[in-house]
């Protein structure tokens, strides 16, 4: 593994040439149930208890409560050392409609068979048309000879459900490409994964994390200062020079691995 890899693993995110989404979709019922069950300052071994030993999220084996942990953990993290999973946290109660983009935004950065289906989906048309055969395209040539055909057909079914389930897109067969709702703390999460990967100012605008969002400048900006005022991160803006902080969010020794 490189360094920028390592860098990026110690700060959150996941690479790989497979993911969850091989078995599940993002799992955002079950996400949504653990996060109301624990307290934001739960620790790992609380969430593997929680799901494993008291069975909060009602599976009928251990296995399968052992399965739902293992996945969940791969699109996650739940654990507060893992800075992604920390911001995350923070920001999810805030406003529960803002909940399925923070986990579809949390997922594609620990998921690579979703990462390979982001470009089909965020560069399609508002109203265009979407199909399982076209996520087993994107799989089949982001992972060549990989996969057999019944493999891609699988993940494609739980890629495009994940997309759905965030608001991208409607419909269950026939499936279109819609406007997503973004929060303030949908946004301010996106910035921060910017600023994980080492850009600053009105760059952080301009990151693929942002850009997942058909959101005019305006209507940056507007979010942006909405989540400044309810502390999530610091914004200030004059004569077209731009400041975004997000003080608190990372431990000195991440801050030291950071600046690299």
């Amino acid at each position: 593994m490189s360094d920028d890899s390592t860098q990026s693993a110690r700060l959150g995110f996941r690479d790989g040439l497979n993911g969850p989404h091989a078995a599940r979709t993002m799992m955002l019922a079950d996400l949504r149930a653990l996060l109301a069950h624990l307290p934001p300052d739960a620790t790992r071994a609380d969430y593997a208890q929680a799901v494993v030993s008291d069975n909060v999220l009602g599976k009928a084996t251990r296995v399968t409560r052992s399965l739902s942990l293992r996945y969940l953990s791969a699109l996650y993290g739940l654990d507060p050392t893992n800075p992604l999973f920390r911001q995350m946290r923070r920001l999810w109660g805030v406003q529960a409609d803002g909940q399925p983009l923070l986990a579809l935004t949390m997922a594609l950065a620990r998921d690579p068979l979703l990462r390979a289906s982001r470009a089909l989906v965020v560069d399609l048309p508002i109203g265009a048309e979407v199909d399982r055969e076209d996520f087993e395209g994107v799989l089949a040539r982001a992972f060549p000879e990989r996969f057999s055909p019944a493999s891609l057909r699988s993940f494609a079914q739980n890629v495009g459900g994940t997309w759905t389930e965030a608001g991208f897109l409607s419909g269950r067969r026939r499936k279109l490409r819609v406007f997503p709702h973004v929060t303030p703390e949908v946004l301010a999460f996106a910035l921060f994964l910017g600023h994980l990967e080492g850009r600053s100012g009105q760059g952080l605008f301009s990151s693929p994390w942002v850009s997942l969002f058909p959101c005019v400048p305006s209507e940056l900006d507007a979010l942006t200062t909405s989540a400044a005022h309810k502390g999530e991160l610091v914004f200030m803006k004059a004569g077209g020079v731009v400041e975004l902080r997000f003080p608190g969010a990372l431990t000195p020794d991440e801050q030291a691995l950071l600046r690299g």
